[in-house]
Order: structure tokens, then C-alpha cells, then sequence
């Protein structure tokens, strides 16, 4: 994911006091958009037409790589629904149908491109925590139990 400008406006927010009161409505978009993005598919859509720009259906899926044409067509209807892509059918024989990303798309991706950052530099710290935890869980097994 390439990096972008934050959004001024979303970096005022941030800054500023965290709200006493959450809006359901808010926190329930913001738990129904994590789903979807956390979907890899929906991800590696979003980076492939970052990427690329304007793709058609066959492109990007190629770009995004072992997707099957059911998953692919499942996840750019959605990302369509909730207007992060554009869907053009240009009146030809055969159909011939492309994708690109919509401003609110692209606004999306610029908010992933943080995750991408942290983890690039928190990269080192996160495998030392697995090894160290893959470590005690060899030398204890019953280290990851849970008890009731």
C-alpha cells in the first residue's frame, strides 16, 4: 500500500478529545467496515487498484492473485455497495466491465496505509514477542491453558 497524506480533517479528530457519548450508528459502521476490511480480499482489492488505478475484472484479478472469480466478484460488489469502487460496463461484445477506486475508496486505504506503517516499524518487536511465546509454550505446554 502506497503511503499517503493523512486527512486533515480525520487528524483534527484524532488529536482532540475522545467523546463521552459514542453514536451507535457510528459504532456500528465502524464494526461492520473493520469486518469487511479485515477481509484480506477487500484489502488486496483496495491495494491492487491503488496500485494500478483502473482495472478490468480479469486484470484485477491478477493483480490481486489466487482469488477465485466467485470471491473476487462477491468482494467488489461489496466494496460497490458501500461506495469504495466505481463499476463501469462499457457497452461492447463481449462485455467489458472495470473497477477503480472512488474517492471514499481511496480515503479508506490512506486510513489503512497507518496499519501498514505500524506495522513496518513495530515489525521486529512483534516476532520477538511470537518467539518468546512459541518458546514458553514449548518448554510449558499448559503455559496457554485456559482455567476455568
Amino acid at each position: 500500500m502506497r503511503r499517503a497524506a493523512p486527512d486533515p480533517a480525520i487528524e483534527a479528530q484524532r488529536r482532540g478529545p475522545i467523546p463521552d457519548d459514542v453514536d451507535p450508528a457510528i459504532e456500528a459502521l465502524v464494526n461492520d467496515i473493520i469486518a469487511k476490511v479485515a477481509d484480506k480480499w477487500t484489502m488486496l482489492v483496495l491495494e491492487a487498484l491503488d496500485e494500478h488505478g483502473t482495472l478490468r475484472f480479469t486484470q484485477l484479478g491478477k493483480a490481486v492473485g489466487r482469488i477465485s472469480q466467485k470471491m473476487l466478484t462477491q468482494t467488489v460488489r461489496q466494496m460497490e455497495r458501500d461506495g469504495l469502487v466505481r463499476r463501469r460496463v462499457h457497452p461492447v461484445i463481449p462485455p467489458r466491465v472495470d473497477y477503480t477506486l472512488t474517492p471514499l475508496g481511496q480515503s479508506l486505504g490512506a486510513a489503512f496505509c497507518g496499519v501498514w506503517i505500524w506495522a513496518e516499524t513495530h515489525h521486529a518487536e512483534v516476532e520477538r514477542a511470537r518467539r518468546a511465546f512459541a518458546a514458553a509454550e514449548a518448554s510449558d505446554p499448559t503455559a496457554g491453558a485456559e482455567t476455568p
